[in-house]
């Protein structure tokens, strides 16, 4: 990983299930003597009783600390060890809640910790094949999700029965141990109904109406939760100065689609493209993989005024604007928000992302691409 070379620290951050020990254990095995420690472990936990002793006596050692949130206070002790000595490569820590993970790192490690998000699979990772074998690939990816176990089932069948058992061990077990207090059947009763309004403006009002007269705070506060623990995404609107009357709430997108589609009952491609919630599924599945391809720094929200300008995701990297709309068709339309919002923002270019085999032109500046294209738009630097 290069940013063990640049970094005393680096902090892996992903859901759980998705890799991120299989992948600390190969980055291990490549530095010799490595030690590596499950911070679930009691075993593991006791060898921490003196932190600043035992980071001392692994110094000419990669020290690897799986599922780093388990123990916060960790990243008071690592400030001044780092400190101490600042070669590059020295610690590798992996989480599973990336809200509450940086800011306890933010605050003691400022300056000497590098931040990666591992994410489940993403169409680049597995569509090396071209044409029809790679766009049956994007469908079972679509239908599956990204999670490896899911993904990689012998069949349907078995790839919900994982990703349903992945849900209840979510609920009653991993966010107990993040501290989470809250019943685990509630939470999943504002999962199911995210997954309902998944890819829509989020109202929190309305949606703690649904769960019995529920204060919109506290229904914030279940969103945070899940955010955090990076099962949903809270995309902000694109605040744009243009003068217009502009929506600025949020949407929220559950981000797997594997787990969107467990939620909701869906278990074949067939099931899915008879589903209401088809294209915003598609949707949501096509925003992850933008969102994972983007260039850092890089900041991206949705755009939409009262007057009906829209655009699913604007994303603005060194002073330029680049708009993308996503639908499930192979003949694509587009509405005349969509040319607006173009013109509102001045977009250098727009892209329409759709489930076609080749790109092409429809404007100037605005071209429909196959899913498989965004990976290489961000490196030919858009």
């Amino acid at each position: 990983m290069r940013r063990l070379q640049q970094q005393p620290a680096v902090a892996l951050l992903g859901p759980r299930q998705v890799g991120k020990t299989t992948l600390a254990r190969a980055v291990a095995a490549s530095h010799p003597a490595a030690r590596f420690l499950d911070l679930e472990l009691e075993a593991d936990r006791r060898q921490l009783t003196r932190a600043d002793l035992f980071f001392e006596r692994q110094r000419d050692r990669l020290v690897v600390l799986d599922e780093v949130q388990s123990m916060p206070g960790l990243f008071v002790g690592l400030r001044p060890e780092i400190d101490a000595d600042r070669r590059a490569g020295r610690f590798l820590l992996l989480g599973s809640a990336s809200g509450s993970l940086l800011r306890q790192s933010a605050e003691s490690l400022a300056g000497r910790i590098a931040y990666l998000e591992l994410t489940p699979f993403l169409l680049d990772e597995i569509s090396a094949a071209a044409g029809g074998a790679a766009a049956a690939k994007a469908g079972r990816l679509w239908l599956r999700g990204g999670f490896p176990r899911s993904y990689l089932a012998a069949d349907e069948a078995a790839s919900v029965a994982w990703r349903i058992d992945f849900i209840e061990t979510f609920l009653a077990r991993d966010l107990p141990q993040l501290g989470v207090t809250i019943p685990a059947e509630t939470l999943r009763r504002f999962w199911r109904m995210s997954a309902h309004l998944h890819g829509q403006l989020f109202n929190a009002s309305q949606l703690g109406a649904a769960l019995g007269g529920v204060a919109h705070t506290t229904v914030g506060r279940y969103l945070d939760l899940l955010v955090d623990a990076l099962m949903l995404r809270r995309l902000p609107p694109y605040l744009a100065n243009v003068g217009k009357r502009l929506v600025k709430s949020p949407k929220v997108y559950l981000r797997d689609s594997g787990i969107l589609h467990a939620l909701l009952g869906i278990r074949t491609l067939d099931d899915l493209h008879g589903h209401p919630v088809s294209g915003l599924s598609w949707e949501g599945f096509i925003l992850e993989q933008i969102m994972a391809a983007m260039p850092p720094l890089a900041t991206a929200g949705f755009y939409r005024t009262a007057a009906g300008a829209e655009l699913d995701l604007v994303v603005e990297h060194a002073d330029r604007r680049t708009g993308f709309e996503i639908k499930l068709s192979t003949a694509p339309t587009l509405a005349r928000g969509f040319w607006n919002a173009c013109e509102d923002l001045g977009v250098a270019r727009a892209y329409v992302v759709a489930p076609v085999l080749e790109p092409y032109p429809l404007a100037e500046n605005v071209e429909v691409i196959p899913p498989m294209n965004l990976g290489r738009l961000w490196q030919s630097g858009i």
